[in-house]
């Protein structure tokens, strides 16, 4: 799990005639050769094509040497279309409805396929809208193995007609991919063992005890014996309600941090509006966010870096995109300390050494990479004003504690730029329900999802940034909820360090 780098990799085709077009930019992930295949008029078309990523690993089967963390890593793939009614204009883009019985799709050999309904939650007590159409799916190793993986002819079941498209109508595809890394379900600690991190969760039987996640059920916040609370910024006490996800039930993260040309991938699918809507329109290199818009087209300078200068709204509306949903603080623990026994001022990888990059060599390339070469965070400005390329950490290294990763192997947990989990100290992110995007936002560009949190007001930072944030402060130590309550608005100030990753519960 080194060198790690990621896109919403994007590949289109002409359904029509199935004329395949060039495939969009692309870092690490790829999806190329799009084409449709085995048409049913009046019902469906295949989606094919080849998808391929580097470091990818399953160590979960018996028998492989299969060693911890017991996971996989997957890409999350879905799928985006327009029509042309007219002769000489496209549609706006569209989320496409895929096949929810995967007996439908077609993996390649060595390869599983599953599907990401919507909407859904796996969490006990859910009552939301029936389940109508997949979202998109994941498709992952079925055997044990690490390294290159690479799957050919896949084929995804595109149910048009649901969509509304006519077979006489002209149809453009773009399928995306993001990489994900699987994280099981089981029990696991919040907080610090004897710890001083600011704002800590605890057991409410000693500021001293973390407290241990063991149910997707209802958690009292109170403190008292055997309840969840936290040594400050945990607001009234109450409940976690069962529908709100606790970690305890299995997800899937985003590998790396939302990059910059993951961002510009969602912006060319939206209308004008709502990409104006959703876009920051002053380039700030000394920052090193580089999205500009020349005739309708964003691109950016720097698509392998970390995306930086989004406020709330415009992160939620690239997850909803996406079709995954925001984490919460619960699961932000998980992703970095796993099962283990929280350690007193750990880190995402797990200890208290921390190397911090000084300089950076291949600046805004897609091999960009820090110095010293073992580097393990950005922090402090790690030798420029910005954040790096995501996982850029600990090229040929391996371990976590050299590379910088969590538990299960999502990257840059500590460091680089904010994670934005949902919080448990409000009202608003109590409420949180754990239900995942559509694909589809309102016409002003913003997620349209019931249950999130419509503000910051219930979401939190986490895990410190390449800012001002340096060893001393804490911030980017694993149980630290020091600035879970920050309050700031302005994109132009406050918000050039975050938004991090997003998550989706696992089908």
């Amino acid at each position: 799990m080194m060198d790690m780098r990621t896109t919403t990799s994007g590949a289109t085709v002409f359904i029509a005639c199935w004329l395949v077009s060039a495939a969009g930019w692309a870092n690490d992930i790829s999806v190329t050769n799009v084409s449709g295949v085995n048409r049913a008029r009046g019902s469906h078309w295949l989606v094919k094509f080849d998808i391929a990523w580097t470091n990818s690993w399953r160590c979960d089967l018996a028998g492989g040497g299969q060693m911890e963390p017991y996971n996989w890593d997957a890409a999350w793939i879905f799928v985006k279309y327009r029509t042309n009614t007219t002769g000489s204009s496209w549609s706006d883009w569209h989320h496409a409805s895929l096949s929810t019985n995967a007996a439908d799709h077609v993996p390649p050999a060595g390869s599983t396929i599953t599907v990401g309904l919507s909407p859904t939650t796996n969490f006990p007590g859910y009552s939301g809208t029936p389940r109508t159409n997949g979202t998109g799916v994941f498709i992952y190793r079925n055997t044990n193995g690490s390294g290159l993986f690479t799957a050919s002819n896949v084929c995804l079941r595109w149910n048009y007609v649901s969509d509304g498209v006519p077979d006489s109508v002209p149809a453009q595809l773009k399928v995306c991919a993001i990489e994900m890394v699987y994280v099981p379900a089981g029990a696991f600690y919040v907080g610090s063992t004897n710890g001083t991190e600011s704002g800590r969760f605890h057991d409410g039987t000693s500021a001293n005890m973390p407290f241990l996640v063991q149910t997707e059920g209802q958690i009292l916040l109170t403190n008292q014996p055997n309840c969840l609370w936290a040594t400050g910024a945990i607001g009234s006490p109450g409940v976690l309600p069962v529908a709100f996800p606790k970690g305890y039930a299995a997800f899937y993260g985003m590998k790396y941090e939302i990059s910059q040309g993951q961002y510009v991938d969602f912006l060319n699918t939206l209308t004008t509006a709502q990409a104006t809507s959703r876009w920051y329109a002053i380039a700030i290199p000394s920052s090193r966010y580089a999205i500009t818009n020349v005739g309708g087209v964003y691109t950016s300078s720097a698509p392998h870096v970390a995306c930086n200068y989004n406020n709330w709204a415009d992160g939620a509306a690239f997850v909803d995109w996406a079709g995954l949903r925001p984490m919460t603080e619960l699961e932000y623990e998980k992703a970095c300390r796993g099962t283990n026994i929280p350690v007193k001022g750990e880190y995402a990888w797990g200890t208290t050494n921390i190397t911090k990059a000084t300089s950076v060599v291949n600046a805004g390339q897609a091999n960009e990479a820090p110095l010293p070469a073992n580097a393990n965070c950005v922090i402090g400005y790690s030798g420029m004003a910005g954040p790096m390329r995501v996982g850029c950490l600990g090229i040929g290294f391996g371990t976590r504690t050299n590379t910088g990763a969590g538990y299960y192997g999502m990257m840059q947990l500590s460091g680089n730029i904010w994670e934005w989990p949902i919080k448990v100290s409000t009202a608003e992110g109590r409420a949180f329900t754990g239900i995942h995007g559509d694909g589809t936002l309102t016409v002003g560009g913003t997620a349209n999802v019931t249950g999130w949190p419509g503000t910051y007001v219930g979401a939190g930072w986490r895990g410190g940034d390449w800012r001002y944030t340096d060893v001393a402060t804490g911030e980017l130590r694993v149980a630290d909820r020091g600035r879970v309550d920050y309050v700031r608005t302005a994109r132009a100030d406050f918000f050039s360090w975050t938004w991090g990753r997003a998550v989706r519960t696992a089908p």
